[in-house]
C-alpha cells in the first residue's frame, strides 16, 4: 500500500507542519485555559461562591465535586468525538469541541451565584462543567493526532508533544488570570465580580482558536484512509455479500474488540500523570491557602513559574522520546514522581515561597517526561480509522478514575488525617500502577502510522487494520 503523503518529507512543507502544531497548539491552550480556570476558582472562590453555608474546607470539597463531575463526561465526549473523528476526520470534531468549551467557559462567568438565587445556581455550575468535560473528552485525541499524522516520524514525538504543552501554557494563563485580578483587587472585589473576567474572556479566545484552526488542512493519513475504504475490492467468489463485506464495524466496537490491552495500558499510563498532576497543580492551591495558611499569592506563583518550565520542557522529553523511546522517557517520570512526591509536601510545608516553587517545579519536570511522548505513544497504538476513538478512550476512561477524583481524594485524606502522608502514599501508588501499566506495553516508537491502515476485504470492514499482522492487536 502507498504511503499516505507525509506534511514533512519535503523541506518545504515544513512551514506547514508548523501551521498545524501551532493551530493544535493553540486549540488546546485555549482548552485547557478553560478547564484550568474552573479548578483554580474551584480551590479558589467557588466554594464561597456557590456553596456559602459550609465551612471552608467543606465548601471546598463541595466546588471540586462539581469539578470531578465534569471529569465524568470526558468518556462521554471521548466515545463521541471519537466515533465521528474516525468518520468524519479530525478537523471538524476539533471546531466543534472548541466552541463547546468557550461557549461553556463564558457562559459561568455570567452565572448568578447562590446569594442570587439559591440552589439553582450550583446546578447550572455544575451543568456547565459537563459540557466543558464532554469537550475536552473529544478535543485531546483530535489535536494530538492531527499533528501526528501529518508530522515526520522520525520526529513524531518531538512534534505530537507540543499540543501536549496546551495543558501547562493554559495552566499558566488561568493562573496568571486569577493572579493579575488578586494583584489589582481586593478580595471583596473578586468575590463580588472580578472572578467573572477570565471566564468571559475565555470568549475571545476562542474567536481566535476557531479562526486558526478553521485554516489547517485535514490529516493526510485519515485522508488517505478514507479513500482506500471507497475503493475496497469485489468480495472472492462464494464470499459475503458486498453489503455485508463493506458494512464497516464502529471504531469503539473495532478498539475494544481488537485493541483492549492497549486501552488498559493507556489507562494504566495515565494513572501517575493525571493524579499528581491535578494534586500538584489545583489540590495545592486549596492545601496551601485553607491548610497552610499561606497568602493565595504565594501559592498561584508558586504554580505559575512550574507551569512556564514545564511548558518549555515537554517538547523536550518528546524529542528524547524519539531518541530512546517512548517507555524509557516515560517510566523516568512515573518512578521520579512516586518519590518525589514525598519530598514535595514536606517543602510546601515549609511555607516557604522558594520551597513551594521548587516542590511544584520538579514534581512538573517529572510530570514532563509522562506527558510529553503521551501523545506520539497513544497516537502508535490504534490504526488510523479507529486511531481517534483508540486514543481518546485509553486517556479519558483513565481521567474519570484518576484526575476526577484526585483533588477530592486528596481534600477527604487530609481532612481525616491532618497532614499530607497520606496524599503521598496516594500519589505513589497511582505511580506504581503506571509503572506496571508501562513494563507490559510495547515500544510504539518505530511504527510507521501510514502502515497502519485498513487493508483489504473482511479485515477492512472491520476496521481491524494491518495493525492487527504488523504489530500484534494487544501490548
Amino acid at each position: 500500500m502507498a504511503s499516505a503523503p507525509n506534511a514533512v518529507n519535503a523541506p518545504g512543507r515544513l512551514n506547514g507542519l508548523a501551521r498545524i502544531v501551532g493551530a493544535s497548539l493553540i486549540g488546546t491552550t485555549i482548552e485547557w485555559y478553560d478547564y484550568f480556570l474552573y479548578g483554580s476558582a474551584a480551590a479558589l472562590v467557588f466554594g464561597k461562591l456557590f456553596f456559602p453555608k459550609s465551612d471552608p474546607l467543606t465548601g471546598t470539597l463541595l466546588a471540586f465535586l462539581t469539578y470531578a463531575i465534569g471529569f465524568a463526561a470526558r468518556p462521554i465526549g471521548a466515545l463521541v468525538f471519537g466515533h465521528f473523528g474516525d468518520r468524519l476526520g479530525r478537523k471538524k470534531l476539533l471546531v466543534v469541541s472548541l466552541l463547546m468549551m468557550g461557549t461553556a467557559t463564558a457562559l459561568i462567568g455570567c452565572l448568578p451565584t447562590y446569594n442570587s438565587i439559591g440552589i439553582g445556581a450550583p446546578v447550572l455550575l455544575t451543568t456547565l462543567r459537563v459540557i466543558q468535560g464532554f469537550a475536552l473528552g473529544g478535543e485531546w485525541g483530535g489535536a494530538v493526532l492531527l499533528v501526528s499524522e501529518h508530522g515526520d516520524p522520525k520526529r513524531r514525538g518531538f512534534w505530537a508533544s507540543w499540543p501536549q504543552g496546551g495543558a501547562p501554557l493554559g495552566n499558566l494563563l488561568a493562573v496568571g488570570a486569577l493572579t493579575l485580578l488578586a494583584n489589582v483587587q481586593t478580595n471583596a472585589a473578586i468575590l463580588a465580580w472580578g472572578w467573572r473576567i477570565p471566564f468571559l474572556f475565555s470568549a475571545v479566545l476562542v474567536g481566535v482558536g476557531l479562526w486558526i484552526r478553521l485554516s489547517v488542512e485535514e490529516s493526510p493519513l485519515f485522508q488517505q484512509a478514507l479513500a482506500n475504504k471507497e475503493t475496497l475490492p469485489q468480495p472472492p467468489a462464494g464470499g459475503a455479500p458486498m453489503a455485508e463485506q463493506g458494512k464497516e464495524q464502529a471504531p469503539m466496537l473495532a478498539v475494544l474488540r481488537h485493541h483492549w490491552r492497549d486501552v488498559l495500558v493507556a489507562m494504566g499510563a495515565r494513572m501517575a500523570e493525571n493524579i499528581s498532576y491535578y494534586v500538584v497543580t489545583t489540590f495545592i492551591l486549596a492545601y496551601c491557602v485553607e491548610h497552610l495558611k499561606v497568602p493565595e499569592q504565594t501559592a498561584l506563583n508558586a504554580v505559575l513559574i512550574g507551569s512556564a518550565i514545564q511548558f518549555c520542557l515537554i517538547p523536550l522529553f518528546g524529542a528524547l522520546s524519539d531518541r530512546v523511546g517512548r517507555k524509557p522517557v516515560y517510566l523516568a517520570g512515573a518512578v521520579g514522581m512516586g518519590i518525589w512526591i514525598w519530598s514535595f509536601f514536606a517543602l510546601v510545608d515549609t511555607r516557604s515561597f522558594a520551597m513551594i516553587t521548587v516542590a511544584v517545579t520538579v514534581a512538573l519536570v517529572f510530570h514532563s517526561a509522562m506527558y510529553a511522548p503521551q501523545a506520539a505513544f497513544f497516537a502508535e497504538m490504534f490504526g488510523t480509522r479507529m486511531r481517534y476513538s483508540g486514543a481518546s478512550i485509553g486517556a479519558q476512561f483513565a481521567s474519570v478514575a484518576a484526575g476526577a477524583p484526585a483533588p477530592l481524594i486528596a481534600v477527604a485524606l487530609l481532612a481525616s488525617y491532618g497532614n499530607s502522608s497520606p496524599i503521598s502514599v496516594y500519589v505513589g501508588i497511582a505511580a506504581v500502577i503506571t509503572v506496571v501499566a508501562m513494563l507490559f506495553a510495547k515500544e510504539t516508537r518505530d511504527r510507521d502510522l501510514a502502515e497502519i491502515a485498513p487493508s483489504s476485504g473482511t479485515a477492512a470492514a472491520a476496521g481491524t487494520g494491518q495493525e492487527l499482522a504488523a504489530s500484534g492487536a494487544g501490548s
